[in-house]
């Protein structure tokens, strides 16, 4: 996944919808959180196991507000001047410092 070339695409349809306005780090954090609360909707009644079990709709539906997440945040990281590539990197080896064998 080339994730400069994911911002590229969702710059170039931020800009032919004159959304660049509404793209502050704010509003962004604020549209990848409601996404996110579109993914828990999905699994809010599931027990253990059936979550792990979704239906094809509920597993396209799934993917769909996974992708809205992930595309919020390549454009917060964007508006903030950070590489998710290495933001994401830097995380996990802290991760396995403080977690790993």
């Amino acid at each position: 996944m080339n994730l400069d070339a994911l911002t590229a695409r969702l710059h170039a349809i931020r800009d032919a919808n004159d959304w660049r306005r509404f793209h502050s780090p704010k509003n962004l954090s604020m549209a990848a959180s409601v996404e996110m609360a579109e993914l828990v909707e999905i699994f809010q009644w599931l027990g253990e196991d059936e979550s792990h079990h979704l239906s094809p709709q509920q597993l396209e539906h799934a993917g769909q507000e996974i992708g809205d997440v992930v595309l919020y945040l390549l454009l917060l990281c964007a508006e903030l001047g950070l590489d998710m590539d290495q933001v994401v990197r830097a995380k996990l080896a802290d991760t396995e410092r403080r977690y790993g064998k």
